[in-house]
């Protein structure tokens, strides 16, 4: 589960940027089609903020579905996987959004 990794590096990324303060809410954006499972970054979280100064932190994730625009007419269209077939029957799908995955903000006491 790479989650855990991504999750410890996430409390060390807002653990250094407060500079000592503590950490009250972490916000991050997770794209549908990242590969990354924001139940088990939610799950991993509590475990790799304790004993730091992201303990007892609010988590919150703004998921970001799956997008692609044809390259042949143009259409956006909605994504599940990181591709797909538009309308016009093309399969040349460039993904434009949904596999973010960055630190939105964080608020510290």
């Amino acid at each position: 589960m790479h989650e855990l990794s991504i999750t410890r590096e996430i409390v060390d990324l807002a653990t250094d940027k407060a500079g000592g303060r503590r950490v009250t809410r972490i916000a991050l954006v997770i794209g549908q089609l990242s590969g990354i499972v924001s139940d088990a970054i939610r799950f991993c979280f509590d475990v790799c903020a304790c004993s730091t100064a992201a303990e007892g932190a609010r988590l919150d994730i703004e998921e970001i579905p799956g997008r692609g625009r044809c390259r042949v007419c143009g259409l956006e269209v909605p994504l599940e996987q990181p591709f797909g077939q538009c309308e016009c029957g093309s399969v040349r799908i460039e993904v434009i959004a949904g596999e973010e995955m960055r630190m939105k903000e964080m608020e510290v006491a």
